[in-house]
């Protein structure tokens, strides 16, 4: 097994011992080796000045781009390194681990924006948005709705109409990656002519049409990555910047969007619980009380919560490298073309909820415990592990929340995926019924009279049937 360097030296914190490098070919071995290159000679001194100042991470990605990461999924005849989904959940963690986590996560945003391209890809989408990646244009995703929160499947403060062949766009976003500083930006909106629910359209909007205010962002972790709100007003677009057919938004979510946003994140939180051992390791194993002759690594309770972190963040990896595979044979190494209808992807969604649960509640424990194992010294700002611990913490809140997966799977387990009802389009029958028998006579009839009205004035509305 090859020796993992930074620089000159050995890696300070965990070998390859205990990567599973099992789960990679050859070639993405190599990509790594690349990546944390790019880290130790670049990345992670820009980590500490994004974190200090604010800084959207710009010459981060540029290297990536350079180096054709931006394109990592990409097909080669487009100009990409043609890899597949382990590649890409390999690629996120070493960037969180060894180099900058606000770089990973903007990194994360423009792959799935740059995916949900390429579930339908067209001439014009391809040469505008995909060929011109590794120069490095810069994508993202802008998903988030200010009136749903972390349902960021329903954008009820958006819309689009049909304009002169086009589109006219309106959408509003409460968190938005590398806002105001993505070159596109993959939003969903209502469709045109809206019928309800689970209506939506995708559409790719140029950065000179996004209002954005960076400066308003300020954060206690992930300080680069520049999530603030945007707004798109009134934007006219030509009909070949649609992803896909008009009322696709919703296959396109749960086919591109959600997996690759899923792998990605959850690869994330295992790379900055990793990089926070890293750290700890290196720190223990340094310092050393002299009154003892003892290192902080030599006393057991410091090897426990050693050991527990390298297990638990292990197995969380090998959760997300196994789903990852899952979608590789389900889309062919990522080469599949999919048509509107079919799934691959889809099919593994309740285990992708289950990887970015595992992922982020992981790394929540994992910093908290190496800065116990680091000590007071943990605590200062020149050791790092203080913006691992920050950064960890956006992984529980980032939607889907936790909160909202774990219902998700426990709903689904118990009541059948049917419950889950993401669009909002079945009542709760016995709820219902049960609030009406706590009704009088009296308070029946003024209900009963009151549904009469609204659905007469519905039907009014609806179109006549021949």
């Amino acid at each position: 097994m090859s020796e993992k360097v930074w620089g000159s030296e050995p890696f300070w914190g965990l070998g390859h011992e205990w990567d599973p490098d099992w789960v990679l070919t050859d070639r993405q071995k190599e990509l790594r080796a690349t990546l944390i290159e790019l880290c130790e000679k670049e990345m992670r001194a820009n980590a500490k000045r994004s974190d200090d100042e604010l800084l959207y991470p710009r010459r981060n990605l540029e290297l990536l781009g350079e180096h054709g990461f931006l394109g990592l999924c990409v097909p080669e005849e487009y100009g990409g390194l043609g890899e597949n989904h382990v590649a890409f959940a390999m690629t996120a963690e070493t960037i969180a681990r060894y180099g900058c986590a606000s770089t990973a996560m903007c990194y994360v945003m423009h792959m799935g924006a740059v995916a949900a391209i390429m579930l339908r890809p067209t001439p014009e989408l391809i040469d505008k948005y995909i060929r011109p990646l590794n120069s490095g244009k810069i994508g993202t995703l802008s998903y988030s709705d200010p009136e749903t929160g972390s349902h960021f499947w329903y954008p009820v403060s958006s819309r689009a109409e049909r304009l002169n062949g086009g589109y006219r766009i309106n959408k509003k976003a409460s968190w938005t990656t590398s806002g105001g500083f993505a070159d596109f930006y993959v939003v969903q909106t209502t469709s045109p002519d809206f019928k309800g629910y689970d209506d939506l359209s995708v559409f790719v909007v140029d950065k000179e049409d996004v209002q954005a205010q960076p400066a308003l962002w300020d954060a206690l972790g992930l300080r680069g990555n520049q999530s603030g709100p945007i707004q798109v007003e009134n934007v006219e677009i030509p009909g070949d910047q649609i992803v896909g057919p008009v009322g696709d938004g919703a296959s396109s979510n749960d086919e591109a969007v959600d997996p690759w946003f899923l792998i990605g994140s959850s690869s994330c939180w295992n790379g900055i619980a990793l990089g926070a051992v890293d750290i700890a390791k290196r720190h223990t194993t340094r310092k050393k009380h002299v009154d003892v002759g003892m290192r902080v690594a030599d006393y057991p309770t410091i090897q426990d919560y050693v050991g527990e972190a390298v297990m638990d963040t292990n197995a969380c990896r090998l959760f997300v490298y196994s789903v990852a595979q899952a979608c590789d044979r389900a889309t062919d190494d990522n080469r599949r073309t999919l048509q509107p209808g079919e799934t691959a992807r889809a099919d593994y969604l309740h285990w992708l909820w289950q990887i970015k649960f595992e992922a982020a509640k992981n790394t929540a424990h994992v910093v908290d415990k190496m800065l116990h194992a680091c000590g007071g010294s943990g605590y200062k700002r020149d050791m790092e592990l203080e913006r691992y611990l920050r950064d960890a913490k956006a992984g529980w809140v980032m939607g889907p929340t936790n909160e909202v997966l774990r219902q998700f799977v426990g709903k689904a387990v118990l009541l059948g995926f049917e419950s889950l009802d993401y669009w909002n389009q079945s009542y709760n029958r016995r709820v219902v019924e049960n609030e009406v028998k706590k009704l009088d006579a009296a308070a029946k009839r003024e209900l009963a009279q009151q549904l009469l009205a609204e659905a007469e004035a519905q039907q009014s509305k609806e179109p006549a049937q021949a």
